[in-house]
């Protein structure tokens, strides 16, 4: 051990200016060892709280691992081995908190204490004995003072005895604190070595006992379950490696699609059309209206879920219902200058929704699908195979035919159409097995009427003389709407699909063939819209009234009705032939095409009975 520097005792009462510079040497020594002091005690602190805080953390920690088994995860399935694992680590992770709580305690007693003992004790004694040790020298100098200030001329004896006494007491007071204060410094050289190693050599042994205890711990039984996770875990990562670089290419073949997909209206000329669809589901933007006269348009998730239409706003958990979509119908419209909306109309003629689809082609397939559900096409066996049926028949139905008989030989394998023929004859009976040509029925290239009412039906309704329909749906004698048709009155909600102009009146086949070509158009120029109208069958007249105004739309004479007749395979479809005068005293035939939210045999017999009963013959 090197020698340590000392203050000599013997030089104490001397205090020479020698002895006082090499005290101020040691009192400099102990400040440095001071602040020293300080700082190590404040890292050492640091250690400890930060061991306590593994201790509290080590404690979270275990009890975090057993909370994963109580998390309600959606999708938590195949977590069984995860969970038994963590059950495992937590106890290991219990039995660590159990060894760090113990070494933090042992920081505290073999590290901690020692360092504040020589700070409170060593240092905080050579710091109050370097204050009693300028104190007293202050006194040996005030004395010593006092005594050089003696007269010499006028001693006296009494004064002089005093001063000296007073002299030997201060300069006894500071040898004694000079010499408590040298053994001090003294004793500092060797105890300050001794407080730096001590503290230390506490940690080491706690490290060590930590480190042991730690070892014990995790024996060979340890080392084993470890290999098994970390075999698990490198198989989760080597899977994970897979799916990753699976859905990296994935991803490269799904961007490497045309531009066109993300264009929302790229093919607007020529769109690819599904019109067999039984089911949609798609973003659209739904009309709310906030007032009066203002609006807002909210984009939301739609969907068909059999004949319901849904809406599930992002976020939700599930959709709800907006509309009921049996026996309602949809047509394009104009609103507020946007493109591709549409309007959802009930069945009782009550205006529903109003929706915008982002492209031409959405548009159309969704008019196309709420069409075909509104059908209930979704009830059959094979409502794809129906939904195909139908749309087949209304395409083929543009294909020229030279002979109605040449389609019936055609479709003489078909079993439905027989019966369908057995349906008609019940419905229509035929007083002739000669069926007359299309051409004969209806002239090639008569146009179609999509509106409800003729301009030239009004210009006869005026020639005639007839009654002018009141816009606020009142009319100008009161004994028109009700008084006349008191006898009878039956009221039908359909929707109207077209008109035209025929050649003959003597045959059902007109009101069939008239269909065939009213579809057909529609099919091919994709008009969708149709206007919902009431049909009321009273005594007298046919009239069709609008659903909203109430105001009559037309009006025809029951005389001037000649046939009348429900499709022979769809049964909602209806039709009647009008004859009506013309303003150069000819008569002209038309006919009018319905379709019906109930079954057209329902309309058909009311007709015949109010034909048979109340028409002059």
């Amino acid at each position: 051990m090197p020698a340590v520097d000392k203050l000599l005792l013997e030089e104490a009462l001397q205090d020479s200016p020698q002895t006082r510079s090499l005290l101020s040497v040691f009192e400099e020594d102990a400040g440095t060892l001071t602040d020293y002091t300080n700082q190590l005690l404040q890292a050492m602190q640091r250690v400890y709280g930060a061991q306590n805080e593994m201790c509290l953390a080590t404690q979270q920690l275990s009890k975090q691992l057993l909370a994963y088994e109580k998390q309600n995860f959606a999708l938590g399935k195949g977590d069984e081995e995860v969970i038994s694992t963590l059950h495992y680590f937590s106890k290991v992770v219990d039995e660590l908190n159990v060894l760090h709580t113990e070494l933090a305690k042992q920081l505290a007693d073999t590290m901690v204490l020692p360092i504040i003992q020589f700070r409170e004790k060593d240092l905080t004694e050579v710091s109050t004995l370097k204050d009693l040790f300028g104190l007293a020298s202050n006194e040996h100098d005030l004395s010593m003072a006092k005594y050089s200030k003696l007269p010499k001329k006028k001693e006296n004896e009494k004064v002089k005895t005093e001063v000296v006494k007073e002299v030997a007491a201060a300069r006894r007071k500071q040898h004694l604190s000079s010499l408590q204060y040298y053994c001090a410094l003294n004793a500092l050289q060797y105890r300050k070595r001794v407080a730096m190693m001590e503290p230390m050599i506490g940690f080491a042994h706690g490290q060590i006992n930590f480190f042991k205890r730690g070892a014990e711990m995790f024996n060979q039984s340890m080392d084993s379950f470890l290999s098994s996770v970390a075999d698990m875990v490198q198989s989760i990562q080597v899977e994970q490696e897979a799916e990753a670089e699976k859905m990296r290419v994935s991803q490269q073949e799904l961007l490497s699609v045309d531009e066109s997909v993300y264009t929302p209206d790229f093919d607007v000329s020529t769109p690819q059309i599904n019109r067999n669809l039984i089911q949609k589901a798609g973003y659209l933007n739904l009309r709310n209206k906030t007032g009066l006269v203002t609006t807002t348009w909210e984009r939301l998730y739609f969907f068909t879920q059999g004949g319901n239409l849904m809406c599930q706003p992002r976020g939700a958990v599930a959709g709800g219902l907006i509309q009921d979509l049996d026996n309602c119908s949809v047509m394009a419209v104009d609103c507020e200058d946007r493109r591709y909306c549409f309007q959802i109309t009930t069945p009782n003629g009550k205006s529903g929704i109003i929706l915008q689809a982002e492209s031409r082609k959405e548009n159309e397939e969704w008019i196309c699908a709420i069409n075909n559900i509104s059908r209930q096409i979704y009830l059959t066996d094979n409502p794809e195979a129906v939904a195909i049926k139908l749309n087949q028949t209304a395409l083929q139905a543009v294909t020229p035919i030279t002979s109605y008989g040449k389609k019936q030989e055609s479709s003489r394998p078909s079993q439905n159409l027989k019966n369908s023929e057995m349906e008609n004859d019940k419905i229509v009976p035929k007083t002739t097995v000669n069926v007359p040509e299309p051409e004969q029925l209806i002239a090639p290239g008569t146009p179609i009427q999509f509106d409800i009412v003729l301009p030239a039906t009004e210009f006869l309704d005026q020639n005639r003389g007839g009654r002018r329909v009141n816009p606020f749906g009142e009319t100008e004698d009161d004994t028109f709407p009700e008084a006349e048709d008191s006898l009878l009155q039956q009221m039908f909600i359909v929707r109207f699909l077209g008109s035209m102009a025929v050649n003959t009146d003597s045959t059902a086949e007109v009101i069939y063939e008239a269909m065939r070509q009213v579809l057909a158009a529609r099919a091919i120029h994709n008009i969708f819209r149709m206007t919902e109208t009431h049909l009321m069958v009273t005594s007298q007249t046919l009239r069709l009234i609008d659903p909203q105004t109430q105001v009559t739309r037309a009006n025809f004479e029951l005389t001037s009705v000649t046939q009348f007749a429900a499709h022979q395979e769809n049964k909602r479809l209806v039709g009647f032939v009008v004859r009506m005068p013309e303003s150069t005293g000819g008569e002209s035939l038309s006919t009018y095409i319905f379709e019906s939210n109930s079954e057209g045999e329902k309309e058909v017999p009311v007709c015949h009975c109010v034909y048979e009963h109340f028409v002059p013959k």
